[in-house]
């Protein structure tokens, strides 16, 4: 009878990188395990590493690896079961969807909308890491905790918004918090969907994945590193333009 897989033991062999002291640590291993699984260096059926191997590998914290794990478990692509350890599942990550079907109007307004924010907020991401002030800190602090109270018990659409308006904010530029301003209403995708076309089953995990990018920009602006937050956030909103676009393929 064939038993469980053993846990790979020899993280050194995959060309792990170090993880750099800028932006957010569990991120970056998520992101390097999560590249390791879709290239099939790490396959399906194999189990990782403890927790003891992968911070010794990427030389972090158990907490690091924890939320790490929990990120590669809100893509679907690992399970974990109490002792037995996490395991691969999927080659490819599942993209939690926020609607079960969108009108095809809202889907096109929704497109817009991001591809002027795709124009805009990454210049704001960078500005921010560059300009922000104690108060800035305080707020987008904040927001961020608003943000992710919210997604346990809603859609947590208000505080989103909120989020990226204390970015605008934290450029000292009233230009951008005046561009938030005026596309209050329709900014963020979901403020435009109705209750018939919410995916309740995902949203958990759609939320976990914003939460997670959210964090990322973040941690990079507060790091003052413009290039990461720039970045961090192209990246978000692509993401989100990619996801909505399907719907408009459909």
């Amino acid at each position: 009878m064939t038993g469980n897989p053993a846990a790979l033991d020899n993280m050194g062999q995959l060309y792990v990188q170090p993880v750099p002291r800028k932006g957010s640590l569990s991120l970056h291993v998520a992101e390097q395990l999560e590249a390791l699984i879709i290239a099939g260096s790490i396959p399906v059926g194999q189990k990782l590493p403890g927790e003891n191997g992968l911070c010794d590998a990427f030389g972090v914290s158990r907490t690091v690896i924890r939320e790490a794990i929990a990120h590669l478990k809100s893509l679907g692509l690992v399970a974990t079961r109490r002792g037995v350890g996490t395991r691969v599942v999927r080659c490819a990550a599942l993209d939690p969807m926020p609607a079960e079907r969108i009108r095809p109007t809202t889907v096109e307004e929704i497109l817009h909308v991001l591809e002027l924010r795709m124009a805009v907020e990454p210049a704001a991401a960078a500005l921010a890491a560059t300009r922000h002030v104690s108060e800035g800190r305080r707020r987008l602090l904040e927001a961020h905790a608003s943000f992710m109270h919210a997604c346990k018990v809603s859609q947590a659409r208000e505080e989103d918004y909120a989020f990226h308006y204390a970015i605008a904010e934290a450029t000292g530029n009233p230009c951008f918090t005046a561009f938030y301003e005026q596309l209050r209403h329709c900014v963020i995708p979901r403020a435009n969907l109705i209750d018939d076309e919410i995916n309740s089953a995902s949203t958990e995990k759609y939320l976990s994945r914003v939460e997670g990018e959210h964090t990322a920009i973040l941690e990079a602006i507060l790091a003052r590193d413009p290039q990461a937050a720039r970045e961090k956030m192209y990246r978000h909103l692509n993401r989100a333009r990619t996801m909505y676009a399907k719907f408009q393929s459909a």
